[in-house]
Formats: C-alpha cells, structure tokens, sequence
C-alpha cells in the first residue's frame, strides 16, 4: 500500500513539472509579419477618386494576401515577399513589372533586388528588358548564382539558362506609360513616377503627371524569425545613360539583417544610394543601439530630408515590429500580422 501511494505521489509530480514546463497559447505562437509599399511621392487626395483609390488598396491587400498566406502556414519570408511583389509587379497600377515606365528610347528597363537576414544573401538584377517578372530573377541569383549583381543582355541569358522565359516587350506596354513619356520629353525631363504635374490643367499631365504609380517593395519577418527584403521598379521615365537607381543596389534600396531589420525604399534613387538609407538603418540599430522607429525616423526625417531628397521606406525588425516613413505627401502601403491586425493606406 505504501509502494502505491508512493509511485502514485512520484506521478503526480512530474505530470505538474511537465504542466509547468508546457509552453502556454500565447508563447507557443510564432509571431510573422509582413508589409508593402506601392511607391511614396506627392500624393493627394483631391487627385484621386475613391474609385481609383480602392483600386489601389485592392492590389495592395491581394499582395499582403499572398505572402501572409505563405507565412501563416510556415513558410520563408523569402518566399512571401517574392509572392507579394510578384502581385504587384503583375499590376499596371505601380511602375515594376507591367506597369513600368520607358526610358529616353521608348524601351521598357526593370530593375530588382532581394536579400535575406539570416546569411546576408542576396540577389539583384537591372536593366532586364524581357523579364515578366524582376523579382523572381533576382530570387534565382540569390539563390543559384555565384554574383550578387546581374544586369542587361547577361542577366537575361542567365534567366534562360535557368528556365525563365523572356517575353516580348510589348507585354510592358500601357497607354499612360507612353504618355508619360512623351510629356517628359517634350519638356526635356527626367520623371520620376512620383512627380508633381506640370502646370497644365489637360487630361494628358493630369494622367502622366500625378503620382499614381511607383516602385514597390516588400518586407517580411517569417516563423523562423528571418527577415527578408525585396524591391523592383522601372525606373525614371525618359532616363537615359543607362541609369539604374536604388532599387537593385544592396545596402541603398534593399537590405536585411536578422540582428536588426529588413528595409525596402521608394523614391528618387540618387538620393537613396548617396545616404545607403537601407543599410544605414539597419547600421543604426546594430551600432547605435537604436530600435527600429528612431532608427527609421532619423535616417528618413532627418539625413533624407537634409539632402532634399523624395521618397521613403518600409522596414521590419526580427520581433515583428513595423515602422513606414516617407518625406512625401503620401505613400501606397499596406500591412499584416500574426495576430490578424491589417492596414493599408495612402495618405
């Protein structure tokens, strides 16, 4: 009898020990999370109608969509932000993908990049011309490629040699692309898509000018705790040279860390890559000692604006956290967490 209760007393023991070494509901949850941007620029609500507006947020919600998805059943963000921009590069609405924008000779130039926190590996391409998708090429050279950096003829047959078809460049055609083009070069300037119009009142500048398009991006933080960002645009419309701004250039438009945070910027490039805003922030946090939001807020509020420059960014630190700035009037953007909360706005 003694024996029993004794063995029944050691099993009590350690069924409370195990109860106590259970992880609760709120512990075992994995936090994930992920946000958007559609371009920043001098965006105003007068020039845009409600219709036009939630066309906006659709493409942007179907974006946070497909790469929560992905996360919320485990899986990488790197595969949630390729998903997600892949959405809004398939959308005429922004200047990535199908919607971008020609440069001084009528061609169409995307430009993209990718890096992940876990192993600084990245991946970035520019100036492709037959690529339906930037940013699924640019995941391919992070993945497969011994460079970091492709660009033109070279990335492009390095696409094929990977299975990536090349699609006529007629598919990158839309008419307020070319508008846009004509209008610049009519007034012998460079445009980025986030430019204020010129001073006409006609439908055409109301079309090509207002800032209704732009470069996108991607940031997400997965189950893992990796983070991951990406970024693809068109460029300027009527640039010439073969210029290339941020978006592709790792550490300028584009970068992650999982010790401090992944950043994707929009804007006007020159200024982006003359301050390495991505990397400087992410550089802020990892020195400084900064959190996320005093990090964003001095590189974008403060050193941005000090050089004039136009534009902002999404970014995202390894517990989830999500800051958006912009120097603008408005940047399309949207975002997701674990825990069900949603926000997209322009404004």
């Amino acid at each position: 009898m003694i024996r029993t209760l004794t063995i029944f007393a050691l099993l009590l023991l350690i069924m409370e020990s195990c109860e106590k070494n259970l992880p609760t509901e709120r512990e075992d949850k994995k936090i994930f999370a992920l946000a958007v941007h559609g371009g920043a620029g001098n965006i105003k609500k007068l020039n845009l109608t409600e219709t036009e507006e939630e066309q906006f947020k659709t493409v942007i919600d179907s974006a946070l969509q497909a790469g929560y998805l992905i996360l919320e059943k485990g899986g990488s963000a790197k595969d949630a932000v390729v998903a997600a921009i892949t959405i809004l590069e398939d959308s005429p609405l922004f200047n990535a993908g199908r919607g971008a924008v020609f440069n001084h000779d009528g061609i169409n130039e995307l430009d993209a990049s990718i890096m992940e926190g876990k192993n600084l590996e990245a991946g970035a391409v520019a100036s492709l011309r037959h690529i339906k998708n930037p940013i699924q090429l640019a995941l391919v050279v992070l993945n497969d490629s011994k460079y970091i950096f492709l660009s033109s003829d070279g990335a492009e047959k390095y696409a094929q040699s990977n299975g990536i078809e090349l699609i006529d460049p007629k598919y990158f055609f839309t008419d307020h692309r070319w508008n846009q083009l004509q209008e610049a070069r009519k007034n012998n300037e460079m445009k980025l898509d986030h430019s204020e119009p010129s001073n006409s009142s006609s439908l055409l500048n109301k079309l090509s000018g207002e800032d209704k398009f732009g470069t996108v991006g991607c940031v997400a933080l997965d189950q893992d705790g990796n983070v991951v960002a990406g970024t693809s645009t068109g460029g300027l419309t009527n640039k010439d040279f073969g210029r290339i701004g941020d978006s592709p250039i790792i550490g300028a438009g584009t970068y992650a860390n999982n010790k401090t945070c992944a950043v994707s910027c929009t804007g006007r490039g020159e200024d982006f890559i003359r301050l390495s805003v991505a990397h400087e922030i992410s550089a802020q946090m990892m020195h400084g000692k900064k959190n996320l939001k005093s990090a964003v807020e001095d590189v974008i509020q403060n050193q941005l604006k000090s050089i004039d420059g136009r534009g902002g960014c999404i970014a995202i630190d390894k517990s989830g956290n999500i800051i958006m700035s912009f120097t603008t009037t408005g940047m399309y953007r949207g975002w997701m967490r674990s825990n069900g909360s949603k926000e997209i706005s322009i404004y």
